[in-house]
């Protein structure tokens, strides 16, 4: 007997390990229809872990996902959604969000002229109003933020004239931002030498990221035209480029539309290993694009070793042999051990609008990657119901945390897991749902 049960776990290894679990953090009521999640491990206590979702929703642990906690946000400015989340060495919490002082604004028709800032010293529980930025008289949204290794935050956004304006003398750039301590923010100054139009779509410059090697070398990298863009700074932010560089073509624009999902972003994530390992200082980049087809979203990956002068050949994420859509991909690095994960949305399984979770992984900086499922099961997005434009990941010695947002019975609701390395690589690629008929 003993026999027989080793032989079946031998042949049958998907029989040891039970899908990855998922937490549910929050559901959507008539009144809060939840969505556009960010998550941050603490930097000092991996233990304690931060989600946030739009628009005013805060969540923590202090034991490593075994209870969460949440609270709302509140501001003097107002809280109008895409939270961002960061944090630096010491245990700072940094959470940045846009509002709308005028009031008029929402999720989906914006007239947002500041991003505020909020920093949180005891790993969620409290918040602190830190200053607004951002030019007056102008909109200003999508920021991201990244903390370098001497506590410096970057935030990076999309500044509009007049956020959908169809005027053709109406300019979105790309503009960026810094602070010692959340508190008090150098002048915006402006990355991109390219500007796009105000219509939102994929002429439009939008998905800024910025990130910053350990000596200082700063980098953004966002969308326009087309093509993905970076720009860079030797020297702690001080010069930038005189021209930015096309760094690779985005066929079918970032505005991509995805049955179910119609507004769907496949903008740039940039991301700098800052490890130990053999691959510090190379970049990062994932994004998406419909270069084999509006039916055919794919997920790409590609990497820098030389500060973005050439980049790889562009690697395709997933396992989709079907040509069905792969989307809306966010990465992040572990920075204790130099691995690489990307979390987008999947639908290789089926011949219909169901969507899975998935996750690729790579321990080699980039150079192979493997995926799994993550989601326990499918869920069908509807182009009625607004579902968000990113979700998100974050990874901190050995432990990951992706995030995202699901819909059912026409209710959005927010996701993640809690996930070890030490686990992920035991659990089997086989392990995803099967092919609908």
């Amino acid at each position: 007997m003993r026999i027989g049960i080793w032989l079946i776990l031998l042949l049958f290894p998907s029989f040891n390990f039970a899908q990855i679990k998922s937490v549910r953090l929050d559901g959507a009521t008539t009144t809060n229809q939840v969505c556009q999640p960010a998550i941050v491990i603490n930097k000092k206590n991996p233990n304690n872990i931060i989600a946030a979702s739009s628009l005013d929703n805060i969540y923590f642990t202090l034991d490593g996902g075994g209870t969460w906690q949440s609270l709302k946000i509140k501001s003097s400015g107002g809280v109008n959604g895409d939270p961002v989340l960061v944090s630096d060495d010491k245990g700072n919490i940094f959470v940045f969000h846009l509002s709308d002082p005028s009031g008029e604004g929402s999720a989906n028709e914006r007239y947002l002229n500041r991003i505020l800032c909020h920093i949180s010293k005891d790993g969620g529980k409290t918040w602190e109003e830190g200053a607004t930025f951002g030019t007056d008289q102008k909109d200003n949204t999508n920021p991201w933020a990244t903390v370098d290794s001497k506590g410096t935050v970057w935030v990076a956004w999309t500044q509009f004239d007049k956020y959908k304006s169809n005027d053709e003398s109406c300019q979105s750039n790309i503009l960026l931002t810094t602070s010692a301590n959340g508190k008090k923010w150098s002048k915006p100054f402006q990355i991109s030498q390219t500007p796009g139009n105000c219509k939102g779509d994929d002429n439009t410059a939008m998905g800024a990221m910025p990130a910053v090697t350990l000596d200082g070398k700063a980098f953004v990298a966002w969308a326009n035209q087309n093509k993905l863009f970076l720009d860079r700074s030797f020297n702690g932010g001080g010069l930038w480029l005189t021209n930015d560089i096309a760094v690779v073509n985005q066929p079918g624009g970032w505005d991509l539309k995805i049955p179910g999902h119609s507004r769907s972003s496949g903008r740039p994530v940039l991301m700098i290993d800052q490890s130990k390992s053999i691959f510090q200082g190379s970049l990062y980049m994932t994004w998406a694009d419909q270069r084999n087809g509006e039916g055919d979203t794919d997920v790409w990956f590609i990497r820098s070793t030389n500060f973005g002068d050439n980049w790889s050949s562009p690697i395709k994420l997933g396992e989709d042999e079907n040509k069905r859509h792969q989307y809306l991909p966010w990465m992040t690095v572990d920075q204790t051990t130099g691995y690489i994960y990307v979390i987008f949305y999947d639908r290789a399984p089926y011949d219909d609008n169901q969507t899975d979770v998935s996750l690729a992984y790579s321990t080699d900086g980039g150079l192979n990657f493997k995926t799994i499922k993550l989601s326990e099961s499918p869920f069908t997005p509807v182009d009625s119901q607004f579902f968000g434009n990113y979700i998100n990941i974050s990874a901190h010695k050995g432990v990951i945390t992706p995030i995202w947002t699901r819909l059912d019975d026409g209710k959005t609701s927010i996701w993640t897991s809690i996930i070890k390395q030490a686990d992920l690589i035991q659990v089997p690629q086989a392990a995803r749902s099967k092919k609908k008929k």
